[in-house]
């Protein structure tokens, strides 16, 4: 159950991020460097969730399980 919890508090990290990005787009007109930040902030985030899902996977804390179930 914690690892689900985990999982989702990355994925609103990761879309609350894409978010920042966008609106920094927005205001910002290119005069900071706030956009690239937080976009690199949700690429940095992205790949701490895969290596932590494979992490999982590896120690046996996830199980996968095929599309049948």
């Amino acid at each position: 159950m914690l690892s689900k919890i985990v999982i989702v508090v990355f994925l609103v990290a990761i879309v609350w991020n894409l978010g920042a990005g966008l609106y920094y787009m927005i205001t910002d007109k290119g005069g900071s460097n706030r956009t690239v930040n937080a976009l690199t902030r949700r690429i940095g985030l992205s790949v701490a969730l895969i290596v932590l899902i494979l992490i999982g996977i590896a120690t046996g804390i996830i199980q996968p399980h095929g599309i049948n179930g």
